[in-house]
């Protein structure tokens, strides 16, 4: 059997650099474990299958795998899908709507920057009380407050301070939720950085995570008093993100370019 397949850097404008992530057009859905299997050989931070919609020319089912699980909602695989069927596929209309287990998810081409801008539902975190068990020993560091959505929250003073975290990720593991988001006040035309940890998805560390800033953008307009914000994901590849919040969704804008293009055979 032969399957397409496409790996694509997200969140940037350039290859090396941003997110990358593993893309598979399929004309109907494989057996979950055969998905899961083909994330695991690709062995990056998510690979994305998607099908096209019976009836419909812009319309998309999609799902997402981590090389350890299938996950709800992923921000860079779903631009890069987008990025796939705009630039490889001849996908016809200006923006296309992705059907996923966190409900329609829209992208949008913008002809004026060649970004690519994705429309998500807005997930605003909450405080918490107590660190949880193996937070603190995992960053090997303690913030200033911590907050809970899907993922767990860390907030730092600095940004320097997110940048410097080397964490025990055995101990990361230990937190019991899908990931941990380090982040902090940017400075200059950067309004806020952040990172995110994965261990117990099998993503030691996300180069940078759509996801979550669905959950930043909600914390940080309020603290900030501005619905419009620039972010930066602060990990080694590193990428950018063009930020809005308008009413109960995010909207996400940012780069993406093609690695490679092949085949899966098997």
């Amino acid at each position: 059997m032969m399957l397409p397949l496409y790996q694509v850097d997200a969140f940037t404008d350039h290859v090396f650099a941003g997110n990358p992530a593993a893309v598979c057009p399929l004309t109907e859905w494989l057996p979950a474990d055969t998905m899961q299997a083909i994330a695991a050989e690709n062995n990056l931070a998510e690979t994305a299958f998607f099908v096209p919609r019976a009836g419909t020319a812009a319309e998309y089912e999609l799902r997402w795998f981590t090389p350890a699980v299938e996950v709800a909602l992923c921000g860079h695989a779903t631009l890069a899908t987008a990025h796939v069927l705009f630039r490889h596929l001849g996908a016809p209309a200006a923006e296309l709507t992705f059907h996923s287990q966190s409900g329609p998810l829209h992208v949008r081409q913008q002809a004026h920057t060649g970004r690519l801008t994705l429309d998500f539902p807005a997930q605003p975190p909450r405080p918490l009380g107590p660190h949880p068990d193996g937070l603190i020993d995992g960053l090997r560091a303690t913030p200033l407050r911590i907050l809970a959505g899907p993922d767990l929250i860390a907030v730092f003073d600095t940004e320097a301070e997110v940048r410097a975290l080397r964490p025990h990720m055995l101990h990361l593991a230990k937190v019991e939720y899908r990931g941990i988001i380090a982040t902090a006040p940017g400075s200059g035309e950067i309004d806020f950085v952040s990172r995110f940890f994965g261990p117990r998805v099998g993503v030691p560390e996300d180069p940078v995570t759509g996801s979550a800033h669905t959950q930043l953008v909600p914390y940080w307009a309020e603290r900030l008093g501005k619905t419009e914000l620039r972010a930066r994901q602060v990990s080694a590849r590193g990428g950018e993100l063009w930020c809005e919040l308008r009413g109960e969704r995010v909207l996400m804008s940012g780069a993406a370019v093609t690695y490679l293009k092949g085949e899966i055979e098997w």
